[in-house]
């Protein structure tokens, strides 16, 4: 299916790896440039080479933190001059720290507002500029499924996930007429390494090992596995592109249906 996004400028925070990286590649795949950033230049820029070399499309990769409010300016000052313009945005972030709630002590809570929600917020802001001179963008969150089902030890996403699926059903009204549609996009349980972590901390945790962690995992998706980064990626791809066209203030589980609820 073509999605119709050659010619495509596309900015992909935190995107070294994991499923910003998937996202990006998916971009470039159908014919986007892509800037992505990582707190690490050379992984960054190694990133963008692979994306290139899988795709033919350009990708710029530079180093910022996204948590931070000058190195998300100087970011996308670098990548709007490397893409020469901007029509995508897709805000992602490391997540927050695993925890429960009196573990958590408030420059943990800070630290995981900043990277978490106003990297978002500040993201979008550095954005408009650029879509109105463009006509128009396409803002994507990728969030978690923790803003649908809370997530045990997760206190710090299971709090702050809703808060930015929040902000873009906000801007998706706010930004309506200027051409701008603004969309989440929740995962659940896809094979990154942040899930990797997660699951060698649990079974650290209980005393049990990572293979039955994962296999209690497995059985509580109705599909009986984990997600692949390339399948997120190619709906995210979808969503920023005009087969997308009329989606707006939504949210999308791409979780194996392991979220029940309505």
């Amino acid at each position: 299916m073509d999605l119709q996004l050659t010619g495509k400028r596309a900015i992909v925070t935190a995107a070294s790896g994991g499923l910003g990286y998937a996202s990006a590649l998916e971009l470039a795949r159908e014919g986007a440039a892509v800037a992505i950033c990582s707190r690490d230049a050379e992984r960054a820029q190694g990133a963008a080479a692979r994306i290139t070399q899988q795709t033919g499309s350009a990708a710029y990769g530079f180093a910022a933190d996204v948590a931070d409010a000058a190195s998300l300016e100087a970011f996308f000052a670098q990548a709007v001059a490397a893409l020469g313009g901007l029509d995508i945005l897709i805000c992602n972030a490391g997540g927050p720290p695993a925890g429960g709630f009196l573990a958590l002590e408030d420059d943990t809570w800070e630290a995981a507002f900043q990277l978490t929600l106003m990297s978002v917020v500040r993201s979008v802001r550095l954005a408009l500029p650029h879509f109105t001179a463009a006509g128009g963008g396409r803002v994507l969150a990728i969030t978690s499924s923790s803003v649908k089902r809370p997530i045990e030890n997760l206190t710090l996403s299971n709090a702050l996930r809703p808060a930015v699926q929040g902000l873009c059903k906000s801007l998706s009204i706010e930004l309506a007429a200027q051409n701008v549609q603004v969309n989440g996009l929740a995962p659940g349980r896809v094979l990154t390494e942040r899930i990797d972590a997660l699951d060698a901390a649990l079974a650290q945790r209980r005393g049990s090992s990572l293979e039955a962690v994962r296999r209690e995992s497995e059985s509580q998706i109705p599909m009986g596995r984990l997600g692949e980064p390339a399948e997120f990626g190619r709906v995210a791809a979808f969503l920023c592109s005009p087969a997308a066209a009329y989606i707006n203030g939504s949210t999308l589980l791409v979780d194996g249906g392991a979220v029940t609820s309505l």
